[in-house]
């Protein structure tokens, strides 16, 4: 099962929970607020198995890791991103590096691929059990292509950006640098780019949409444009978890549910650090 503990520009970061293993996918929050969404979950630092990393974007990966990391729980990362991991002092004797899969549980098979995203790109993950089930999971993948289509085909819940709408996008005030990047194909995808690409894959029972742009997004707007679909729909938000979503297949529901993630405003939000990412 999993739980999005955050997800958008200021911080990305999900629990995959297996038989054996608790693992993280993307630290991409302070370790401060990290320790605190894992104490809600009544998890420490200390019952985590690694991290995979889909890449070092500081929304990714937060340079206070670099400092705060227990030297003995693995960094997974594609050996694409060595170099960079480096660079930002993350390189330590716990990394280890992967190509196109990787084992970091006894009840869990990990393969990744390497999808557009600025200079170096980022991992898409496809997670698969013993049991047969399977989870998707993609974000900052800039394009849809056929390879990203079949890695992901056919798996029980998928986990995908949907990041802009393209009118709020195109009518908002960013410079135009930032739009280029963010919709040129190698930033990030829009609601209907996200929607025909789910189309496509036909998950079996539940989907997560990730990484919704604050300014250039509405959770209404992505709502109405999967109000027909046959799966379950989770809709993640910056700085309130999501509930756990079991990775299965149960009997299809009359009406599927959608779950919005309602910010809480009690909430302390803690201020991103280091290069501005992809809203």
């Amino acid at each position: 099962m999993i739980r999005v503990l955050a997800s958008g520009s200021a911080g990305n970061c999900t629990i995959l929970r297996t038989g054996s293993a608790t693992l993280l996918i993307d630290a991409g929050l302070s370790p401060r607020r990290t320790r605190g969404l894992l104490a809600e979950c009544g998890l420490t630092l200390d019952d985590l198995d690694g991290i995979l990393v889909t890449h070092f974007d500081t929304d990714h990966f937060h340079g206070g890791w670099a400092k705060a990391l227990p030297e003995s729980l693995p960094v997974y990362l594609h050996r694409e991103h060595e170099s960079e991991a480096r660079r930002r002092g993350l390189f330590r004797r716990s990394c280890r590096a992967f190509d196109r899969a990787v084992t970091p549980a006894d009840d869990l098979c990990v393969f990744a691929l390497l999808c557009a995203h600025d200079d170096v790109g980022t991992v898409s993950f496809r997670f698969e059990f013993p049991c047969g089930s399977s989870l998707g999971f993609a974000t900052d993948v800039g394009r849809v292509t056929e390879p990203l289509a079949e890695h992901l085909d056919c798996v029980d819940v998928l986990a995908i950006e949907s990041n802009y709408c393209p009118r709020m996008q195109a009518e908002s005030n960013r410079p135009d640098f930032l739009k280029r990047r963010v919709t040129g194909g190698s930033g990030h995808l829009s609601n209907h780019e996200a929607f025909g690409f789910i189309v496509d894959v036909s998950p079996r029972d539940h989907v997560v949409l990730l990484h919704l742009s604050r300014e250039c997004n509405d959770p209404a707007l992505v709502e109405q444009l999967h109000a027909d679909a046959a799966y379950g729909l989770t809709i993640a938000c910056q700085h309130e978890p999501t509930g756990w979503i079991p990775i299965g297949r149960p009997a299809p529901a009359p009406n599927p549910a959608v779950t919005i993630v309602q910010p809480d405003p009690t909430r302390s939000v803690a201020s991103a650090r280091g290069a501005r990412p992809l809203a």
